[in-house]
């Protein structure tokens, strides 16, 4: 039987998420960490999803993380709250700032290009298509989802926090999930701070650090007010200054975005 479901967002830890959870005795996940199945496979059948979880153990808390889950309309949503009452939820979320510039990254070998080849426009189109704004609006992927299940059902973390106290996330999620934080004493604290699914590493460039800043900060202001959470590190100004011609730069790339 289901019990949980991780949500995403994605580029926020559901990797690293999913292979450490999977190191607690009480908990169950699926061979394949994403399935998919409520945003683009639900043709598969329900009794087909159901049986992705008949391997759990008696006495374990079976579940998915597939971050895609995330942005799913209210209908899917309902769908899932009628066949699944009592879901657990468990929902990373990371500075939208650095989400969006990630997902960016990894699209970056799909379209078969280097980092240094793209463009700063090329990346703000990358930033506004709908698939990165959704990712990254965090606060209307919670809204849509607290109408269906209650708030307490839904555990939040931060990226921020698997890098500072990855133990304290997995500690926090296992009592969300009804299981002994205990389960994770015996895991080594280096094995815990291992990064997985890293995928491209490149410093942000300062114009599209600046378009994003700006992109954002509306977003992140009205998350922090929502959640009830001090989120303002999240707009902290970058290391190096944008001058004046690069300001133009970015407002004239911005432009030729909208333009289209």
């Amino acid at each position: 039987m289901l019990h949980f479901l991780g949500i995403g967002a994605q580029k926020s830890g559901t990797t690293w998420l999913y292979h450490n959870l999977k190191k607690h005795p009480a908990v169950f996940l699926t061979q394949e960490k994403e399935l998919h199945f409520w945003n683009s496979q639900r043709n598969l059948g329900l009794e087909w999803y159901r049986a992705q979880f008949a391997a759990a153990p008696a006495g374990t808390v079976a579940g998915e993380i597939t971050p895609a889950y995330g942005i799913l309309p209210s209908e899917t949503i309902a769908d899932i709250r009628r066949e699944f009452p009592e879901l657990r939820l468990i929902y990373l979320i990371r500075n939208p700032i650095e989400r969006a510039w990630s997902g960016a990254l990894m699209a970056i070998p799909r379209a078969e290009m280097t980092v240094e080849e793209a463009s700063d426009t090329w990346f703000i189109d990358h930033f506004n298509a709908q698939g990165s704004t959704s990712r990254g609006d965090y606060e209307a992927c919670l809204r849509t989802w607290r109408r269906h299940f209650p708030a307490e059902r839904i555990h939040i973390d931060t990226f921020d926090e698997i890098v500072a106290n990855p133990r304290g996330v997995l500690q926090r999620c296992s009592v969300h999930l009804g299981v002994e934080p205990a389960g994770f004493d015996a895991v080594p604290d280096d094995s815990l701070a291992t990064p997985l699914n890293v995928g491209l590493r490149r410093p942000m460039r300062p114009t599209l650090h600046y378009y994003l800043e700006r992109m954002y900060r509306p977003k992140i202001e009205s998350l922090g007010r929502y959640l009830g959470r001090d989120l303002s590190h999240w707009l902290a100004a970058p290391a190096q200054p944008l001058t004046p011609l690069q300001r133009l730069r970015v407002s004239l790339s911005a432009r030729a975005h909208h333009w289209r």
